[in-house]
């Protein structure tokens, strides 16, 4: 395995946060040593797979190279729609480059299956139920106004996307947010070993980082978006 860790290396660690200063328990990742200490700070915290084991997190990028996107909650429309491109990622893409993609959630673990059935996603996912990683991670709650473009990865408008995740809510078996609706999401590269390569923090629900952008930093080769899986759509 070592021996394909010298793919194409990796930017130096990069926050992506508003210009308001992080809580003074979150170390800056400005370099090797502080992202070290950050990935250190969430290593032994657990999540949650889709059966319920729990999950030392810093097993998750322990022996390997991963791309964690943490995402706001599975009713919302948006995390559906990126999670939805996210699956189009072949794995033998992932293979080539020795690297994993993982998705975090915060919401029960019971949301995890029906989720991936939702979006079609069939890589590993797991849940921070009490949100731990995302506060020690400095993640946001609520919104910061700010212009984030358009997405290349969300189809639909506000409407129709509040509609269907409200839709969800109420008719799903369990009625609730799976989530905390004002938590934000974000987007890391770990590992191996307590290492932070890259880590762009989401400003509002719309901040995430474009896929190709992420996966180019990992050397994952470009990947089409714009042929959409069958999926199933409520």
């Amino acid at each position: 395995m070592q021996g394909a860790m010298a793919a194409p290396s990796v930017v130096p660690v990069t926050r992506q946060i508003s210009g308001r200063a992080a809580p003074a328990a979150v170390p800056d990742p400005s370099g090797p040593e502080s992202g070290q200490s950050l990935a250190a700070a969430v290593a032994d915290l657990p999540v949650l797979d889709a059966s319920g084991r729990r999950v030392l997190f810093g097993a998750l990028f322990r022996e390997r190279r991963a791309v964690v996107v943490f995402v706001r909650h599975f009713l919302c429309y948006i995390c559906k729609e990126y999670v939805e491109d996210l699956a189009k990622i072949p794995k033998s893409f992932l293979q080539e480059a020795n690297v994993t993609l993982i998705v975090i959630g915060q919401s029960s673990y019971h949301h995890i299956e029906p989720f991936c059935k939702l979006t079609g996603y069939s890589h590993e996912i797991y849940v921070d139920p009490e949100r731990e990683i995302y506060k020690r991670l400095g993640m946001k709650r609520g919104e910061e106004i700010a212009s984030s473009g358009q997405s290349p990865h969300i189809k639909s408008n506000i409407l129709t996307g509040s509609i269907r995740s409200l839709w969800r809510a109420v008719t799903g078996p369990l009625f609730d947010f799976q989530g905390d609706p004002a938590q934000q999401g974000g987007t890391l590269i770990l590992g191996p070993g307590n290492n932070i390569h890259f880590i762009h923090c989401d400003r509002n629900r719309l901040d995430h980082k474009p896929i190709n952008s992420v996966l180019q930093l990992v050397g994952v080769q470009h990947v089409d978006f714009t042929s959409r899986p069958s999926v199933i759509h409520v």
